[in-house]
């Protein structure tokens, strides 16, 4: 505990001092030099993901649309969002009446011990990307949200809080701007305050827990999942864990079809993977009542928004890349780069219409993701040591030992199956009743939570397809490599340091390496190695083939540019017509190199 408790304190200090590094080269755009491109989606769908409530209920609404910023003006102003990288849209009296930044959603809960109206987080914050070239802004729905630093804006969050919890005469300054929207008991609206306050603050303390800022566009989701229910719920702080593992968002194209998500292949169940990540951004959780009568299990998750969600990203297609903003198509180039990714790169990395996988449930596929053994890409492999996969028995129980057949110690991935399964069904109960249909459909067609799980790839990354990788730097899954150029390079040749923050780098594509404003992104860094995937002539660990010469890397980015080749290309949930079977393809990673898998 000495070890947890001390790391917390460090996070803290550094969070104070130093998150506004990350903030610098944040500005407002102007709303009419925002470029939407075209992938699949009407703008009734777009505004649906932005501003759609998946439970999070992270403080009340009414608080946070009157909340002052410590650094003043008002919190949800647009900008004090853009200074930690949450994008605005234009007011939208019908699907965005408070004007939250994209991502923030308020959520109402209607019954229950959590019953209020809040404001949380959803998919959007962190899976919606945008671009800055010249004195253009290009939107990409689904791509990581690169500007978005979620420390920095908790952090910011709960000293704002503080504020009216600590000093009376800003309270009742909080107090009159919330009467000025509707009437306000002020005993109740003290209580909210604290418990809002408190709940923010454990997130800092007991989820967030850095070595090292992660920085905008990274965290370390599947330790701040552990932290979150293992710890924060039942307020069993001690199962605290450093979160180490910064990652960046996954984009979000090709998803729903995918066989497995996340960057280390742990799931293909999208209602129970999305409930998961539901909870690690603040959904309510009660693990510490005393039975189910009481309300233990029961959380704000709202899981018929999640299958919503789910949904709209089916028909979301990969963004085709701008040539009137970021230039003309070398189609000399282009074709001999297609050819040299067939060589070079096919064998792990799909393009449409992508290898599909054996059939699942009433004949659905699912696209082939090739998964690669951590000891044969090189990458950091500071994920697949993080308490999620650690198999020991290091989770302490306390009150919910009961749960466990009485053990007082279990591992995190035991822990967090027994209690998820039981939220989940109690969720599900709430939410009404489903069809067999809609459950089959809901869970994509795989095992559902009380059926036995399918094994998951053990100490692996997974290859995602490359369609619309243009738009997705930085590189490799922890995000240290800036641009594709580098990533086609020998790791020795890659950035040490480079800022995160710029322009865009259409030649290289990526980031522009010639910045020095935004957040210094240091490669030495615990969790931030760029070593593996590398193109070089000496053989080692991480080397997947020789050296690429300048002309030849030019020509892999060129056509990677280029796909997809046609605008909302969207790949048919469930497999198309005359699918590519993955096993049926010799030149497939994985018939090469079997899939190593979990007990």
């Amino acid at each position: 505990m000495t070890l947890i408790k001390n790391t917390v304190l460090y996070s803290i200090g550094l969070v104070a001092a130093f998150s506004g590094i990350s903030l610098s080269a944040q500005s407002l755009p102007a709303q009419s030099d925002i470029i939407y491109l075209n992938q699949g989606w009407t703008a009734e769908q777009r505004n649906e993901y932005y501003w759609l409530s998946q439970g999070s209920a992270l403080l009340s609404h009414d608080i946070y649309l009157a909340l002052e910023a410590k650094s003043g003006g008002l919190f949800n102003s647009p900008e004090n969002s853009a200074k930690v990288g949450l994008l605005m849209d234009p007011p939208n009296p019908k699907v965005n009446p408070d004007n939250l930044p994209i991502g923030v959603a308020k959520a109402d809960i209607k019954s229950g011990q959590f019953k209020g109206q809040y404001i949380g987080l959803t998919c959007a914050a962190c899976h919606t990307g945008q671009i800055q070239y010249k004195n253009k802004q290009i939107r990409i729905d689904g791509a990581n949200a690169l500007r978005f630093d979620l420390t920095a804006w908790m952090t910011a969050l709960s000293e704002s809080l503080d504020l009216p919890l600590n000093n009376e005469q800003k309270f009742k300054e909080l107090s009159k701007r919330i009467q000025a929207r509707g009437a306000v008991n002020e005993e109740d609206l003290r209580k909210r305050l604290k418990t809002d306050a408190t709940f923010v603050k454990l997130q800092l303390t007991n989820s967030f827990v850095h070595q090292s800022l992660p920085g905008p566009g990274r965290a370390d989701a599947l330790t701040s999942i552990n932290n979150a229910n293992a710890a924060i719920a039942p307020r069993i702080l001690e199962n605290t864990r450093p979160t180490l593992a910064a990652v960046k968002p996954p984009f979000l194209w090709d998803t729903p079809q995918s066989a497995w998500v996340e960057w280390s292949a742990v799931a293909d169940n999208p209602l129970t993977r999305n409930f998961g990540e539901s909870l690690s951004v603040f959904a309510r959780l009660d693990l510490q009542s005393k039975d189910e009568q009481s309300g233990l299990f029961e959380s704000t998750v709202d899981v018929r928004g999640l299958v919503r969600l789910e949904k709209l990203l089916r028909v979301l297609a990969p963004p085709q890349w701008p040539q009137a903003e970021l230039g003309t198509l070398d189609q000399a180039k282009v074709d001999i780069g297609k050819k040299l990714f067939t060589a070079k790169c096919a064998q792990c990395h799909s393009v449409y219409p992508h290898r599909w996988d054996e059939p699942i449930k009433q004949g659905k596929r699912m696209i082939a993701n090739s998964i690669i053994p951590q000891n044969v890409i090189g990458t950091d492999n500071e994920q697949l040591t993080s308490v999620t996969f650690d198999p020991k028995p290091t989770m302490l129980t306390r009150h919910l030992a009961p749960l466990f057949n009485n053990q007082t110690v279990v591992s995190s991935g035991e822990f967090f199956q027994t209690f998820f399964k039981r939220a989940v069904m109690r969720s599900l109960k709430e939410a009404g009743s489903f069809s067999d249909q809609e459950m089959l459909d809901m869970n994509g067609y795989t095992s559902f939570i009380d059926e036995p799980k399918r094994p998951t790839p053990l100490n692996s990354y997974k290859a995602a397809p490359r369609d619309g990788s243009w738009a997705i730097a930085p590189y490799l899954h922890n995000a240290s490599v800036p641009n594709m150029y580098e990533l086609l390079s020998p790791q020795a040749e890659r950035s040490k340091t480079f800022y995160v923050g710029g322009n865009f780098d259409p030649v290289n594509l990526g980031l522009d390496t010639s910045s020095k404003t935004g957040f210094l992104f240091d490669t030495s860094l615990i969790g931030n190695s760029n070593a593996g995937h590398s193109y070089q002539d000496e053989a080692g660990k991480g080397v997947i083939g020789k050296k690429l010469s300048v002309d030849e890397r030019y020509a892999l980015i060129e056509y990677l540019k280029s796909i997809p080749n046609h605008p909302a290309q969207v790949t048919p949930y469930g497999g198309g017509a005359n699918p590519v079977i993955a096993k049926d393809d010799p030149t497939w990673f994985n018939n090469k190199h079997p899939i190593t898998y979990s007990k």
